[in-house]
């Protein structure tokens, strides 16, 4: 990657748990971040925060939007583009695991797969081309292991039928995992080289991603939160893809603990993974590559 000094790196979720420290700990390393967050107030407090640790004419700078609304997301990537000239790193972070009772977002999805998958899609899709710009661009989506407890069906990623909460937090973690397989296929078949994608599992982390939830999902959370980990140890697999020469040499990859790992699971056949991406394009009304 270019010199930390003149990287700037997009983190998504960024004013909390995980996306805070990885955030946190790339202003200590020099990069121009840039918090993209839904509350305005708490996302001016961390970047208060970061700025005081940031060096002399270091930026840190704050981008609002709720990624479960696509119309915000696009305003959000046609701010960005506006401000800044290039993207070196884009880590799509943010993640909600949301109640017993089905919502849907502005755009009449549910709410999970809007948050956790449709809303990161279309950014990185808007973002393409400042990440284009890049001598050597990252792109790391953030998954989880739960993608071993999901039921996913292609014909209905909208869970309009037998809402579960966990079942639907699993499947978009798994959409995670053949998003960032498929874009790095993607990727190689148009000769873009220097951008490279990654995803990752965090562990189970001690932060507020179920705060949305209710019922028997948050009292579990909290029967679990004693044998989790910290947010600092969960966003070590998140920097070293960001910043170790290995995270710029593998595309397509899934790591645990900073380790490449399989994904099993049925629909990471290409032909599926490119089902799930048509889908998806459809959804959003955006060709990822344009």
């Amino acid at each position: 990657m270019t010199t930390p000094t003149d990287s700037i790196a997009l983190v998504t979720g960024a004013t909390s748990g995980i996306g805070q420290v990885t955030a946190r700990e790339l202003v200590r390393q020099g990069y121009h971040v840039i918090l993209l967050a839904r509350n305005a107030a708490k996302a001016a407090r961390v970047r208060q925060e970061f700025q005081a640790i940031a060096r002399s004419g270091q930026r840190v700078d704050v981008l609002l939007c709720d990624l479960s609304d696509l119309s915000q997301v696009r305003r959000a990537a046609a701010e960005f583009r506006q401000r800044y000239d290039h993207l070196d790193l884009l880590i799509n972070n943010a993640g909600i695991l949301f109640g017993n009772e089905r919502a849907e977002s502005a755009d009449g999805f549910e709410m999970t797969l809007a948050t956790n998958h449709l809303g990161p899609f279309l950014l990185t899709s808007l973002l393409l081309p400042a990440l284009e710009k890049s001598p050597a661009a990252r792109i790391i989506n953030v998954a989880s292991m739960a993608y071993r407890f999901s039921n996913p069906k292609l014909t209905d990623l909208n869970q309009e039928h037998n809402y579960s909460p966990m079942w639907q937090y699993g499947n978009t973690k798994l959409y995670n995992i053949l998003f960032t397989q498929e874009l790095a296929r993607q990727l190689r078949e148009r000769d873009i080289s220097n951008i490279v994608t990654n995803t990752l599992h965090p562990g189970a982390v001690a932060s507020n991603f179920a705060a949305d939830s209710d019922g028997l999902l948050s009292w579990l959370f909290q029967l679990g939160r004693p044998f989790m980990i910290s947010a600092e140890q969960s966003a070590r697999t998140t920097l070293f893809l960001a910043t170790n020469p290995i995270g710029g040499q593998v595309s397509g990859g899934y790591f645990v603990k900073e380790k490449a790992a399989p994904v099993k699971h049925d629909l990471t056949a290409p032909a599926k993974s490119r089902q799930l991406w048509e889908q998806t394009e459809e959804m959003v009304g955006q060709k990822f590559f344009e």
